[in-house]
Formats: structure tokens, C-alpha cells, sequence
């Protein structure tokens, strides 16, 4: 049988981070958590070739384990997924665009 672990790296209310080991059976027994959007910003970066990037975090899943920090506070673990937009790109960096391989009826 093959045992994998995840270890996350929390802060206490010390200020010191430390690693807590997480089980796939803390993942079996972990709680499902609903959630609602209430803010999703973009970082932006501004790239040295001249593009911006943005970047922004979107949640798809939260899981509540039963296990603590050590202030008491429960520790989650999110699914996420990262959404990337490139703007502002240089005339000298594009390459010329691709006739589309689909057309509608």
C-alpha cells in the first residue's frame, strides 16, 4: 500500500510557521465547506518585455480537517484554479493570428 502525505505550512500565533502532516485519511473525513464569492481582484504584473500579466485565484473547493493550528483556529485546504490573462503585449512579441479551425454552420 502506498501512503502519501501532504504537508502544509501553517503560522501560529507566534508569527513561526510550522508543518502539519495531512493524511489521505484526513482528506477522507475532512468536512465539505459551502461558499460564496464575495471578492475575487487580479494581481497585476508588469512583465520586463513590456506585457502585463494578470493573475487571479478562483476557489472551487474547501475542505475543513479535523485537526487545529495552535491557536485553536481549524485548518482548511482549498482546491483552486489560477486564471491568466496577458494584456498590453508589444506589437514585436505577437505572432500573426490563426485562422479559426472552426466555423459555425
Amino acid at each position: 500500500m502506498i501512503r502519501a502525505f501532504i504537508f502544509l505550512m501553517v503560522e501560529s500565533f507566534l508569527g513561526v510557521y510550522m508543518s502539519v502532516q495531512i493524511s489521505p485519511e484526513d482528506l477522507a473525513e475532512a468536512e465539505d465547506v459551502d461558499f460564496v464569492e464575495e471578492k475575487e481582484v487580479w494581481n497585476i504584473y508588469k512583465l520586463s518585455d513590456g506585457s502585463t500579466l494578470k493573475v487571479k485565484l478562483v476557489l472551487t473547493g474547501v475542505k475543513r480537517l479535523k485537526k487545529w493550528n495552535p491557536d485553536g483556529t481549524p485548518i482548511y485546504v482549498i482546491n483552486s484554479q489560477n486564471i491568466v490573462r496577458v494584456v498590453n503585449v508589444p506589437k514585436e512579441l505577437k505572432a500573426k493570428p490563426k485562422e479559426p479551425s472552426f466555423r459555425p454552420a
